[in-house]
This record gives C-alpha cells, sequence and structure tokens, in this order.
C-alpha cells in the first residue's frame, strides 16, 4: 500500500535547498500541501531571502501540488508562530513537522567564539523547539501530528570542529525523547532523521566521488516514513547513499554494589563488568532506568 499525504497540511523548514527541498518535493508529490519555508540565508545564517522557498513552490505547483513559501526565521518565535497560524488559516491545520533549517559555523573549540557557539544552538535546537511549540496545541486538539527532527552523527558520534553543532544535534535526541512520551496520548509520534548528504554544509568537507553517491533524495524516504500515518515514534533513523538504519542508545546490564564499597577504587575495580555490553538494552524511558536500578539493589540485599 502506497504512502500519501492525501488531505495533511505538512510544514518543512529549511526547505529551500538540499534536504529541505527533497523533503518538500516528496511531500508534495504524495498529495500533501506543503509550506515550504526557507530563510533564504548563507550557510552561516546571515541574510536572508524568500527566492528559494519560491523556486521550490514553483516546482511543486509545476508538477500539480499545493505549497506556499514561508520565510520565517526559525529563531524568531512570533515569526514561526505566524507561520503556523497562515497555513491554519489556509488549509485548516498544520498535520506534518519536518524540523530541518539550520547553520553552520564550523571551527575547532578552542577557536570558537560564543556567539558561534550561541546562534548554531538558536536556529537548530531553540528553534527545532520554537517549530514544534507552535504546531503542538493543534496537533494535540486534534489528535493527530507527526513530527521528523534533524540529527546529525557529528551529534551522535563527534566530528571535530562542530562543538555547537553536534551539542544542538544531540539535543534532538532529549527533545524527541520527551515529546514523543507526551504525544502519544493524542497520536502525536515524534522521530529524529540523522541524515549523510551532499548539501550546502557537507560539499567542502567530502570527494566528489563520495558527494556523488550523497543526494539528499536519498534520505527523503525515511522522514516520508516518519511522518506517515504508521509511523513509529520516539525513533531514530538513519539513512544516506540509499541506507537506512535504525539507531539506539544503549545502557549496559551494570553492577550493584553494597554502600560500604560506593567508592572510585570499587569502580576502578569492576569497569570492565560495568561496561559489558552483551547485556545492553535501550531503555524506554527515564524512569525505565530508576527502576532497573531499584530491582538490581533490591535483589542484591535479598541475597545478603
Amino acid at each position: 500500500m502506497s504512502i500519501r499525504f492525501d488531505g495533511r497540511v505538512a510544514i518543512v523548514t529549511g526547505a529551500g535547498n538540499g534536504l529541505g527541498r527533497a523533503h518538500a518535493l516528496g511531500l508534495a508529490s504524495r498529495g500533501a500541501k506543503v509550506v515550504v519555508n526557507d530563510f533564504g540565508g548563507a550557510r552561516d545564517g546571515s541574510g536572508g531571502s524568500l527566492t528559494a522557498a519560491e523556486t521550490v513552490v514553483e516546482e511543486i505547483r509545476a508538477a500539480g501540488g499545493i505549497a506556499m513559501a514561508n520565510g520565517a526565521d526559525v529563531s524568531n518565535f512570533e515569526e514561526v508562530t505566524d507561520m503556523v497560524a497562515r497555513a491554519t488559516k489556509e488549509w485548516g491545520s498544520v498535520d506534518l513537522l519536518c524540523a530541518n533549517a539550520g547553520i553552520l559555523r564550523d571551527k575547532s573549540f578552542a577557536k570558537m567564539e560564543l556567539a558561534d557557539f550561541a546562534k548554531v544552538l538558536d536556529v537548530h535546537l531553540t528553534g527545532t523547539f520554537y517549530c514544534c511549540k507552535a504546531v503542538w496545541d493543534g496537533m494535540r486538539a486534534r489528535n493527530y501530528g507527526r513530527i521528523v527532527l534533524t540529527s546529525s552523527s557529528s551529534g551522535l558520534y563527534g566530528n571535530f570542529g562542530q562543538a555547537n553543532y553536534g551539542a544542538a544535534k544531540t539535543g534532538m535526541i532529549g527533545l524527541m525523547n520527551v515529546l514523543a512520551e507526551e504525544g502519544r496520548k493524542t497520536d502525536v509520534r515524534v522521530n529524529t532523521i540523522a541524515p549523510t548528504a551532499a548539501t550546502r554544509m557537507t560539499e567542502e568537507l567530502l570527494p566528489p566521488q563520495a558527494l556523488a553517491l550523497m543526494k539528499p533524495e536519498a534520505i527523503t524516504p525515511a522522514v516520508l516514513y516518519m511522518l506517515s500515518e504508521n509511523a513509529p515514534t520516539r525513533t531514530i533513523m538513519g539513512a544516506g547513499c540509499g541506507s537506512f538504519a535504525v539507531i539506539k542508545l544503549l545502557e549496559s546490564e551494570g553492577v550493584n554494589f553494597a554502600e560500604t564499597e560506593w567508592t572510585p577504587d570499587t569502580v576502578a575495580a569492576h569497569f570492565a563488568e560495568i561496561s559489558d555490553m552483551s547485556k545492553a538494552k535501550a531503555l524506554e524511558g527515564a524512569f525505565h532506568q530508576t527502576q532497573k536500578y531499584i530491582a538490581q539493589a533490591e535483589a542484591r540485599i535479598a541475597k545478603a
């Protein structure tokens, strides 16, 4: 059965180029009405123009789709709420959000200016929060919503010169975890994509032969699946070059010690056992970790 978005209204941020453009075109081709949002700035976030967003809207309309351009700066909450209000007034709702907008200001940590750290977090993490916040009440009221956040391997695994970007992108995981829990009762599902693609952000980092494999269109199938009616929730998907994967945070089984052994020396002596990942599991929530530790302590006491 083909995934369709007929009757759904989607917002895609950063949709004037690269990944966002591919996602917007993909949604529109499957029936969604799409708000093509793009501030139109340079890669570092400077400047601003609606031209890129308007060009994508023209592409969508030429193919028979429905779209509107929007130039909201995602780091400006008033502009974001106005974007959502306009879409709701025009089309009745906002059902789908792909938070994709971002900038780069790469420097080694030693050379990174405070303003460069703050601005990248402001656009990526705070901007994503603003977009989610602006659509949240409407989705909950209609008992339906699908949100995809955009993380990165730079945050999940680390990358030299991207302390600001990596911190922001890892923050997406924490935001997803909480929103997925809070959205369950009203069928608001929240997932995260960790893409590897040739975009303005990666074109200077990789050789031409690698970039040729890394088309933005290779990411869009995962995004559209996670925006679909039968999407999972609280899932991180990696995608690139035609490969798709699920990424999980795992915790080792761990070891419980009596209070008399609560010393750094005990941890050092047993670190190999503590860090043994052979029985590692992905925990479903913060309280599950608490329950696990309490159960381990009670089991140790019962054996004593």
